[in-house]
């Protein structure tokens, strides 16, 4: 995939109140997840706010040329507060989240309990091109974020951009802009953490490919005294 923009970089949005809920339940053991709101209206905790702020004063001595943000309130909140003065923020609904269908909510736990023979088809499909009923693969997202480079590489050609968005975005990128295969692309997600607040960014380089700069850096969480903080999507845990 040809891609004319200098810089690319995914700002993982802050911990969120659906992060901690998350790790509660999983610590739990419960089934399900307790998360009151729509995924898209799951807000920042506290910590999630000083975190996207600290992701802001580094990027106020990097900027970019453009922020353009998931419309996830996380993440948009998470924009909202890291990107500095001038810098326009643009929503796009193709940075959302991957939707999980029916295992939304669902703890590894309580997939193993109601699902057992989607967790049996997903071992057998692998988790690129595993589609939950009425949710999306990897493969599915990795489709909509290509053609939003694409429109980013027409439209900002030499310029520096920022995605605000989420953990999933990290991979996808990595499949479209480094080029893994599936089997790399999967083992590389097994084994990195993709903290909340972190930035992971990639520079072109002369052969017109892309170099990663920049693994889910948290310096600057640490320069300020801000913790990182990390959690998976319940429905990847499961291999």
């Amino acid at each position: 995939m040809s891609v004319d923009l200098d810089w690319v970089a995914v700002l993982r949005h802050g911990q969120s109140t659906g992060n901690v809920a998350r790790e509660e339940a999983e610590s739990a053991g419960a089934d399900v997840i307790d998360i009151a709101e729509r995924d898209a209206d799951v807000p920042l905790t506290d910590l999630g706010r000083e975190q996207a702020k600290a992701a802001g004063e580094f990027l106020a001595e990097r900027p970019p040329d453009l922020v353009v943000t998931s419309t996830y309130r996380r993440a948009w909140d998470t924009a909202l507060l890291a990107t500095p003065d001038g810098v326009p923020v643009v929503p796009d609904e193709r940075l959302r989240d991957r939707e999980l269908g029916v295992l939304d909510l669902l703890t590894s736990h309580g997939v193993e309990e109601r699902w057992p023979d989607e967790l049996r088809r997903k071992r057998r499909l692998g988790k690129f091109y595993y589609r939950p009923p009425g949710g999306e693969s990897w493969a599915d997202v990795v489709l909509r974020l290509r053609s939003l480079v694409r429109e980013l590489s027409q439209d900002y050609a030499g310029k520096r951009v920022l995605l605000a968005a989420h953990e999933m975005t990290v991979f996808a990128l990595r499949y479209l802009l480094e080029g893994l295969p599936e089997p790399d692309l999967l083992r590389a997600a097994n084994a990195t953490e993709v903290p909340n607040g972190s930035i992971t960014a990639w520079e072109r380089d002369r052969d017109g490919g892309f170099t990663m700069v920049l693994a889910q850096e948290v310096g600057h969480l640490h320069a300020t005294d801000t913790p990182p903080t990390a959690d998976d999507d319940a429905a990847e845990q499961l291999s």
